[in-house]
């Protein structure tokens, strides 16, 4: 239940670009905010609850875990084994197999907010957010587009968590001439399967794990993709000797140095997979994991791809110089016909569009100090899943997030529950 804040106190008067404060609804939030319901919002709010603390979480889209449920392809599988992905005190079901089906995902998750009872506040989308100095709160303003007259909140809070991570927005470069290209051209987000590309000839432009396994299911639809590699990439195979490759990495590393584990990482990789170079794939100097640790590149796990390659059904090709009508020069000089372009390009944060703040998140909306002290600001700013390590790194700082999010909302609740509530007496509380 909520209540506008009419006659409201002095404390919440203000001018200029705030004037339409007095034109929403406003709810004292008695806990944080957490501002996205994916993977990383739905474990601090599995914390949270542990800890007998309320909060409110938004979510512009109309369900959790957008991104798994609406942009991804249908034949995405967990890159990583299932003990690495799952979230806080609550393990995948035994029945699931080692390397979880998207849906299976979507279905754990989903399970996961109803164990916890988390019930975000869906199609609500951050606007702004802003610290107020003055009082020590934090001010988030929505819209809400639930129904055919959107409606305006702003809540007010203690605590913020930042749960929209790395891959909020999809990355769109701009290339030359690409309006006047003719054919169709999508996002990889959007691209669901192969099936309607029969026969067509496809530029895939990226050679990530997106990248790759879109080229991979277009040759598995008779398609004839062309994959553009612009930089050098590290594809590692998805197992070594039987074993994830990720669990070997991570279990030498508790016994030997960083560069030793590269070493032996590629050692295996070329005996495994030959020497890729020969085929366009230019290894980087870093090592996969040392990449990994400073630039944030993620290694390629190879799922058949490769092969793919090899075979020449899928065709490497160096950068785009620019695109004209049915056609795209290559920075070799090389023109290829295509029928349509998928852009493997990545995702990028959006906190910079609507969090005011500028100290503890980069321009590009990460913030500035690494993994593991990248998930506490100050003044009640938190972040989860900006870690560049998956889901394993979002849980780790989620649980940190709550542990710390809690104890200082038991000390505050006590010390001051009843300057709080007389302060605020006009907002409903919000649990």
């Amino acid at each position: 239940m909520d209540n506008t804040c009419q006659n409201t106190p002095n404390m919440f008067q203000t001018s200029g670009p705030d004037h339409d404060f007095f034109a929403r609804r406003c709810i004292w939030v008695n806990g944080p905010v957490i501002v996205g319901a994916g993977p990383s919002g739905l474990a601090v709010g599995s914390g949270l609850r542990g800890q007998g603390v309320p909060f409110v979480m938004l979510e512009r889209a109309n369900c959790i875990a957008s991104l798994w449920q609406n942009r991804t392809y249908d034949r995405l599988k967990l890159h990583l084994p299932k003990q690495f992905c799952q979230l806080p005190s609550f393990p995948f079901p035994e029945d699931f197999p080692e390397y979880p089906t998207k849906y299976q995902f979507i279905n754990y998750l989903e399970s996961y907010a109803k164990h916890f009872n988390i019930n975000p506040h869906f199609n609500e989308t951050v606007q702004s957010a802003k610290y107020d100095e003055t009082f020590g709160l934090w001010r988030v303003k929505t819209v809400s587009t639930s129904s055919s007259n959107p409606s305006e909140v702003e809540y007010i809070c203690r605590w913020l968590v930042v749960a929209t991570g790395e891959n909020a927005e999809k990355f769109l470069p701009e290339f030359e001439g690409l309006q006047d290209f003719g054919g169709h051209v999508m996002h990889a987000c959007d691209y669901k399967s192969g099936e309607s590309y029969r026969g067509e000839r496809v530029l895939v432009v990226g050679c990530g794990n997106s990248g790759m396994e879109v080229s991979l299911d277009l040759c598995n639809h008779d398609a004839s993709p062309s994959m553009v590699v612009r930089s050098s990439v590290h594809v590692l195979p998805r197992e070594i000797l039987g074993r994830s490759t990720f669990e070997l990495a991570v279990t030498m590393m508790k016994w030997l140095p960083l560069w030793m584990v590269d070493k032996i990482l590629l050692l295996f990789s070329w005996l495994i997979l030959g020497n890729i170079e020969k085929y366009g794939l230019t290894r980087p100097c870093l090592g996969p994991l040392q990449l990994k640790n400073t630039q944030g590149k993620t290694p390629v796990l190879d799922i058949g791809a490769l092969e793919k390659i090899r075979s020449g059904k899928i065709k490497v090709v160096p950068g785009i110089k620019r695109f004209s009508s049915g056609k795209a020069e290559l920075v070799n000089g090389e023109i290829l016909q295509i029928d349509s372009v998928i852009l493997a390009t990545g995702y990028r944060s959006n906190v910079p569009s609507w969090l005011k703040e500028n100290e503890f998140f980069s321009e590009d909306g990460i913030p500035k100090n690494q993994f593991p002290n990248g998930w506490k600001g100050n003044a009640g700013l938190y972040a989860v899943g900006f870690t560049k390590r998956g889901l394993s790194g979002a849980s780790l700082d989620a649980i940190s997030v709550a542990f710390d999010i809690a104890r200082s909302w038991k000390e505050e609740t006590k010390q001051k529950k009843t300057t709080v509530a007389a302060r605020h007496r006009r907002c409903i509380s919000h649990f």
